[in-house]
């Protein structure tokens, strides 16, 4: 059998190749399945770094996903987000809709213990934005967040939007979305939270609870500098962001040594450690998926492609400042 699959080749080139299918590294005792995708997602942030050969030679192993070909700088095939059907498989799997930390490609082989059977609730298009909310989880429980507390999202793109989702839903939670882009209100409101510009978060300091809990993922050097002036005493600044190979400038006078602000980072590639002793991968994906069963969630989907269009349309759309949120890719 073959499949198609995106490579990056080159800075701001991508393509589509053909290639065989092949059995997927050393098996782990669990029946191989054929998988036809019809959704895959763009992860915009990662996979910038990824098209413009930005990812710190450093970081070149950390930065791998599941099932990548090729190695970094180019030529790459890269993506996690992969939702689909199985096509071939034990009897009983046939059928099935799954998601899988797989790159871009219309059909692929995989072990039946690295996927994650999706709930009958949930579109697969909707089941690609599986690994956004994986890591949002994972930053909500870094952050310690409970009922009642005050919490600030510095950044109100995708993850930071799912922060605020999840957030919203502690019983007696104060949320509040900051971000430079006030056409994001609406949606935030939807979400049940509270939005403000960082100038409306500037204007009404000291006459609001500081923050409880402060999640920063703008990848910005002025909304991580907003998160620090938004913390109360003892407050837990949780650092989503990824910034590749830029330096970032943190304000640590003032008054952070004085009101003892903890600043820590928040990563997927490890369950969080306050769940680390019972929680699994596939425990986690397995609940990111269930808490994507929610309707208001497909407004986090703003563009889509088709899959054979990606090589003229991705490159661009990665480069640019575009103003949507989620890209998913149709098969």
């Amino acid at each position: 059998m073959t499949g198609t699959a995106l490579w990056y080749d080159g800075p701001g080139s991508a393509v589509l190749r053909e290639e065989q299918l092949v059995r997927p590294g050393p098996g782990d005792g669990s029946p191989l399945l054929t998988v036809r995708t019809r959704w895959s997602a763009i992860s915009r942030g990662t996979e910038r770094l990824v098209v413009s050969g930005r990812v710190p030679p450093g970081e070149y192993g950390r930065m791998r996903c599941p099932f990548q070909s090729g190695n970094f700088p180019f030529p790459v095939k890269y993506g996690y987000c992969a939702a689909g059907t199985v096509e071939d498989g034990p009897e009983e799997m046939i059928g099935r809709s799954v998601f899988a930390l797989h790159p871009h490609q219309d059909r692929f082989l995989i072990p039946a213990s690295r996927v994650a059977f999706t709930p009958d609730a949930l579109p697969l298009r909707r089941a690609t934005l599986a690994a956004n909310m994986e890591t949002a989880l994972n930053a909500v429980w870094d952050s310690g967040a409970g009922p009642g507390d005050n919490i600030v999202v510095i950044g109100a793109g995708i993850v930071g939007l799912m922060i605020v989702y999840l957030c919203a839903q502690l019983p007696g939670a104060d949320v509040t979305a900051v971000d430079t882009r006030a056409n994001r209100s609406a949606l935030v409101a939807a979400l049940g939270a509270r939005f403000l510009t960082p100038d409306q978060l500037r204007q009404q300091a000291g006459a609001s609870v500081p923050a409880d809990i402060v999640l920063h993922t703008s990848a910005t050097g002025e909304g991580l500098s907003a998160a620090l002036a938004t913390a109360g005493v003892e407050a837990r600044i949780v650092e989503v962001s990824w910034y590749g190979d830029r330096a970032v400038s943190v304000p640590l006078g003032g008054a952070f040594h004085s009101q003892r602000l903890q600043i820590v980072s928040s990563q997927v590639g490890q369950v969080a450690p306050s769940r680390r002793p019972r929680w699994s991968y596939s425990r986690r994906i397995g609940k990111a998926l269930g808490l994507l069963c929610d309707d208001r969630l497909d407004a986090l989907i703003t563009d889509e492609f088709a899959f054979e269009e990606l090589p003229e349309k991705l490159p661009a759309y990665l480069g640019g400042g575009s103003p949507g949120l989620a890209a998913v890719v149709r098969y």
